[in-house]
Order: structure tokens, then sequence, then C-alpha cells
């Protein structure tokens, strides 16, 4: 599996296609899940545990990795399921999320596919586990359930939302009270993070779950004012992957329509810096932004506000 996941750069031919790949497993049952294969670094047997007094329930330990040591979590766990049984034979999946890297415990891996975020839906609304997924597609007559690791990872280690006093000074936040921002993301958790950031500033916030939402809203917005629409919006921040429409091909689309061509539009995501940022410009994106970064995130409003003033 291993092999499976060196060609890293060749994926990057993916970006604005709206393509993705999906690393598919199973947890401690028949059901398949699924994540992005970009934020995972690598799958191998589980090395030596060492366990970790007053840890989080779903973390079973920790492992040393070449020099470093990464927490494992039992993935089926936490997401509401039965506890996968553990074994010097199990297997973990080494990921990367907002710069941080850890590992997911899960039952077995089964493969690598390329598909169309076409393909992806938006999760049934449900209860248990289907909380904490993103998307759902098919695979061969089978469901593949595709799961919200930030959702997993808020709940492990709560998220921050304060902001530093420089960042709240009264001269800043008349500028940006009342300006717009959409924000493109399928993440609950995201939403729930970046929209108290923007309320903080003042900021009137519009939402969306998916690219292709995000866009129609955009085209309604520009179609409904004779102010071109990027005099409305401040900026539109965008997540990478998303159901239906990835944040690339929608940042794409945005680029190529004359009403919207002019929007400031930031990559906001999980996925790892060294790649998005290579991507910024592939796709034209005037920023890229790491996840669940309060401070970050303000800073951009602020250098935007700044310099549209």
């Amino acid at each position: 599996m291993s092999e499976m996941l060196k060609n890293v750069d060749n994926r990057t031919n993916l970006v604005g296609q709206n393509r993705l790949e999906l690393l598919m497993f199973r947890l401690a049952g028949r059901q398949i899940f699924a994540i992005n294969v970009f934020k995972v670094q690598e799958v191998l047997t589980l090395p030596s545990l060492t366990l970790m007094p007053q840890r989080n329930p779903t973390v079973i330990g920790v492992v040393y990795l070449r020099g470093r040591a990464l927490p494992v979590i039992d993935l089926s766990q936490a997401i509401g399921m039965r506890p996968i049984v553990y074994s010097a034979e199990s297997t973990i999946i080494v990921t990367e999320y907002n710069s941080t890297v850890q590992a997911f415990l899960v039952g077995s891996v089964d493969r690598i596919v390329n598909l169309n975020w076409e393909q992806i839906q938006p999760p049934p609304s449900g209860a248990g586990h289907r909380h904490y997924l993103t998307a759902i597609t098919q695979m061969e007559d089978r469901i593949v359930e595709i799961i919200d690791v930030e959702k997993v990872l808020a709940e492990i280690a709560p998220l921050s939302t304060e902001l530093p006093a420089h960042l709240l000074n009264n001269e800043f936040l008349a500028k940006a009270q009342g300006r717009q921002v959409l924000m493109v993301d399928d993440s609950l958790t995201a939403h729930t993070q970046a929209k108290t950031i923007f309320t903080k500033l003042g900021l009137t916030v519009h939402q969306a779950m998916d690219g292709q939402e995000g866009l129609a809203f955009l085209r309604k917005m520009a179609d409904d004012s004779d102010t071109p629409i990027h005099e409305q919006l401040l900026m539109v921040v965008t997540d990478a992957e998303m159901p239906r429409m990835d944040g690339y091909r929608l940042t794409t689309e945005i680029r190529a329509d004359p009403k919207l061509k002019d929007l400031f539009v930031v990559l906001h995501t999980s996925l790892s810096g060294a790649f998005n940022e290579a991507m910024v410009e592939k796709v034209g994106c005037n920023k890229f932004l790491s996840k669940f970064k309060p401070e970050a995130l303000a800073g951009v409003i602020r250098s935007r506000i700044e310099e549209i003033t």
C-alpha cells in the first residue's frame, strides 16, 4: 500500500479537473470508509505502542515513527462505532491535517480509487456515525462513506477561536464592519470555527456547503446588482475538498467568468501547505491558508481590507 502513495506529485495533475483520489478502508465492521489520499503520508503495520496517561478515550497510545511521536486514534471509536480490537498486526494510516501529523487505527485497508467530485454527494441526514461524514459515494454497488476527520480531531483537541488584541482595535473593526464574505466548505466544524472569527470582526457571512452551491450563489449575487461583485464581497474563502465541485474547480470557474474573475479567493484547507502553495498559482487563488488558525485568518482579512481602503 505504501507503494501506492509514492506518486503524490503526479496527483497535482488532478487539480482544477474536479477529481480526487480516495483511500478506502474498513473499521470495526464491513462498511467501507474513505479519506482523501492527499492527506495520507503512509500506511503501515502498527509499530510498538506506548500508552499515555490521561489520554482521550479514542487515543489508544503513541507510536514513535522516524524520530517523532504520533498519537494513534481508534477511528472507529472516534466516530461512535465499536472500538477496534488491535494487535501487532493491525494497520494504521498516517495522515497530515492542518499541519499536524497523527495515525488512525483502522481494521483493514482496501485500495485507492480515482473519482470525479461530481460522483461525491453530501451525506444523508441520520444519527450515529453519520454525523462524522462529509460525503458519500458509490463503488460497485457499495456505499463508501467519507469521514469528516476535521470534526474527529476537533473533538479530541478542541479548537480555539481567540484573537489577539491587536487584531481587534477599533480602527480595524470600523473598516471591517458589515463587509461580506462567502465561506464555502462541506465541514460544519470548519463553518462554525470560521464564522466565529468573521463575526468577531463584524463581517456578514454567507455560507455554501460545496463549490457548486457557492458558484450558484456568486452568479446570482453578480446578476442581482449593478455593483461589481468584487466590490460587494470582501473575499471568497473556500475549502479544497468538497462534494460535487471542489475548491480548485470553483476557483477555475470564478476566473473564467467575466463577472466573477476579479474576486479575491482564499484557499482555506487542511491539506498540506507545501502542496497547496504550489497549487494556488496553478488555479488562480490569491492566498493559501491552513484551517483552524484564527489569527492567520483574521490577518488575511485585515490585509485585504487595508489593500482596498
